[in-house]
């Protein structure tokens, strides 16, 4: 068997990033290794500081069953992940740059992301952080850089819950619960404030790009957008870091940082709006305007966005409870449109300067995976500039769906992603049967159970 410098793979950080983060942290003694699996959940291990330097070295086995779990932890055979390949490990490696101070913790900790690899030193298939590589690579490849970023809307919930629901935070300045929909309010966010200087210096400290907050469309709903990244994994990464942080400070402050999709019936849902462009070889912005109109390049992303929309829907709302977001006349879109500074639309150009004009793919909920979701985004736009098609009319108000222009439920989006040759490239053979297996096992697991709601309207009238 190979040994593990040998099998290095060259996407592994390098150990001078350890060893410069030893010396400038001497009061680190931990470690968080994170692995995110394919529901974007955070799962590893913590180790002592000694373990560092032989991590980034040679590398650490984690079982490969690790990416073969549902979103309760259960293991899922029908991944091939678990007993029939005998839970064998592969070597997880550090991602560059991934290495941070964990600026919450108490004693001090750090954290280091991990991505899987086979023990030969080729990627991992189930891993969605290489799904996402693989795609910014073909466009790399093309002479197009993607450029990314992602919003972010979330709640602050009370950990305490009323009659088993959620209930909004009682904000930390006043002890006053929040009621009704004050959107856009600089006065709520004033009463947040020792969550949100909490939360801004934590950014820095990890160097997250973290900038404006914003009050949101329901009471403690909030949204905080990331800065571009010149490098779409970068751009993802700092998605799941911010939910990791968003998470650890919530609790700290006795509250609770909610990326359900829909947490409340009646009141908005959640989105994570995923924002691209391409730069050429020269640098410059393929999607600029051209002559004072959309360039053709940025048509043509739109159509291959709209076009694959239909079969990529199980990547944008992957849970039973995100199809809940999805309602007419919401900012969460029912029909694969597009528009130019309209909200009510899948695909929006939003306004801005000519020359940093790109597109905001908005049908993906906060509870999707960033990896998967890139990926998907960015082999859209590959097809729609390969095709060389165009959108037709913007839509100029709510796009109304079409029949049969979505999946209608989950399982109508689990079996359209079955079907979808599309999804099959943009995501590797291996990571699209490992999705569909997880979703099928959980949309069992749904199904199965007997909600209250169903013995509260059957249990004695029928």
């Amino acid at each position: 068997m190979a040994d593990a410098l040998s099998t290095r793979p060259a996407q592994a950080a390098d150990i001078a990033e350890a060893e410069a983060f030893l010396a400038d942290h001497p009061e680190i003694g931990a470690f968080d290794l994170v692995l995110i699996d394919i529901n974007g959940i955070a799962r590893g291990k913590i180790i002592r500081r000694e373990e560092l330097l032989p991590l980034f070295r040679g590398g650490r086995h984690l079982p490969g069953s690790i990416l073969g779990l549902d979103v309760t932890g259960e293991d899922v055979e029908e991944t091939g992940l678990v007993w029939s390949d005998g839970d064998a490990d592969r070597r997880a490696w550090p991602i560059a740059g991934s290495l941070v101070p964990l600026p919450w913790t108490s004693p001090p900790r750090g954290e280091v992301r991990l991505s899987l690899f086979e023990l030969d030193g080729s990627p991992m298939a189930a891993d969605p952080r290489h799904a996402l590589a693989a795609q910014q690579a073909l466009l790399q490849a093309e002479g197009r850089q993607p450029v990314a970023a992602f919003e972010l809307e979330f709640y602050l919930l009370d950990r305490e819950t009323a009659n088993g629901r959620p209930q909004p935070l009682r904000m930390p300045l006043t002890g006053e619960r929040l009621d009704g929909i004050h959107v856009y309010s600089v006065d709520e966010l004033d009463r947040l404030e020792p969550f949100v200087d909490a939360v801004y210096r934590a950014a820095e400290a990890q160097a997250l790009p973290v900038q404006t907050l914003i009050s949101e469309y329901a009471p403690g709903q909030f949204e905080l957008t990331l800065r571009h990244r010149e490098d779409a994994l970068r751009a993802a990464d700092d998605l799941i870091m911010l939910k990791r942080l968003l998470r650890a400070l919530a609790v700290r402050h006795g509250m609770k940082a909610c990326f359900m999709a829909k947490p409340f019936a009646g009141r908005a849902g959640s989105g994570m709006h995923a924002h691209a462009s391409l730069t050429g070889r020269d640098g410059a912005n393929l999607f600029a305007d051209r002559n004072g109109e959309l360039a053709p390049a940025l048509h043509h992303a739109i159509t291959g966005l709209l076009e694959t929309m239909t079969e990529s829907m199980l990547v944008f709302a992957p849970h039973l409870n995100s199809w809940r977001r999805f309602a007419a006349q919401s900012y969460a879109p029912t029909a694969p449109s597009w528009g130019v500074n309209n909200r009510a639309v899948a695909v929006r150009v939003p306004a801005g300067s000519p020359e940093g004009r790109h597109l905001e793919q908005r049908a993906a909920g906060v509870d999707a995976n960033p990896y998967l979701v890139g990926a998907v985004v960015l082999a859209g736009i590959r097809r729609g500039l390969a095709a060389q098609r165009d959108p037709g009319a913007p839509a100029t108000a709510y796009a109304s769906a079409a029949d049969d222009a979505l999946p209608a439920d989950w399982r109508s989006a689990i079996e359209a992603a079955a079907g979808s040759a599309f999804l099959k490239e943009a995501l590797g053979e291996r990571l699209h049967h490992v999705l569909l297996a997880l979703k099928r096992a959980e949309y069992r697991r749904f199904a199965a159970d007997i909600t209250a709601l169903e013995l509260q309207l059957y249990g004695e009238i029928v």
